[in-house]
């Protein structure tokens, strides 16, 4: 029994001492080695694309080429289970679906009141008769209720314009120096008895004719 197992034991180290199987040994130890600086490599880059921090890379690889060539594939099963599920560019490419989206809901016009959806160019809401917008009175566009100046021709809502006295018209000359005497005068010729006035008038002019107070019916 003894000479049996001798005999096997001699068999098999002759097989691993073979130059092939040797050959075939290190080719497979240089090809783990590759292996587990190439996933250590792998899941620093892998990294970079999933997260800011420029920390967290280095300390992914170095976690990875701490399990050794042997045990190093339970490292990036670990590693997947950890890492986050989305990149960098994914996110932002979400990011910026959900943007757009919005933009284009929010481009729709709805009503403030009763939120129905509305055209841009209507004044009052046919529904609950809110107003959405009012016509610039210079230029006679639809502007909206929070402008403070028309975009179209610069008119400033909040500024009233001065309303401007319209100007006297001179007199003429003689009128004006007539005007004047009849002024300065009118305190005597009150004072003065009614038969001097109107012989004043009458040496003028022909006096008009009296009238009736109470004509006849």
């Amino acid at each position: 029994m003894d000479q049996i197992l001798a005999g096997i034991g001699k068999t098999i180290q002759d097989f691993i001492s073979s130059p092939i199987i040797q050959l075939g040994v290190r080719v497979i130890g240089i090809y783990l080695v590759i292996l587990w600086i190439a996933t250590a490599y792998w899941a620093f880059r892998d990294m970079q694309q999933r997260s800011d921090n420029a920390i967290l890379p280095y300390l992914v690889a170095a976690g990875i080429i701490l399990f050794t060539p042997i045990f190093f594939v339970f490292a990036v099963w670990v590693y997947k289970i950890v890492r986050p599920h989305e990149k960098i560019g994914e996110v932002w490419e979400r990011n910026l679906a959900e943007e757009a989206l919005l933009a284009e809901v929010e481009a729709i016009h709805h009503c403030p009141t009763c939120e129905r959806r509305v055209h841009e160019e209507w004044i009052i809401c046919p529904s609950c008769r809110t107003r959405l917008n009012r016509v610039c009175p210079n230029c006679s566009r639809l502007v909206g209720l929070d402008w403070s100046l028309c975009a179209w021709c610069g008119k400033d809502f909040e500024r009233r314009e001065m309303v401007t006295a319209p100007a006297m018209e001179p007199l003429p000359v003689g009128l004006e120096a007539t005007g004047r005497i009849t002024a300065s005068s009118s305190p005597a010729a009150a004072s003065m008895p009614t038969s001097v006035r109107s012989s004043r008038g009458g040496s003028r002019g022909r006096a008009a004719p009296a009238q009736d107070p109470l004509p006849e019916r």
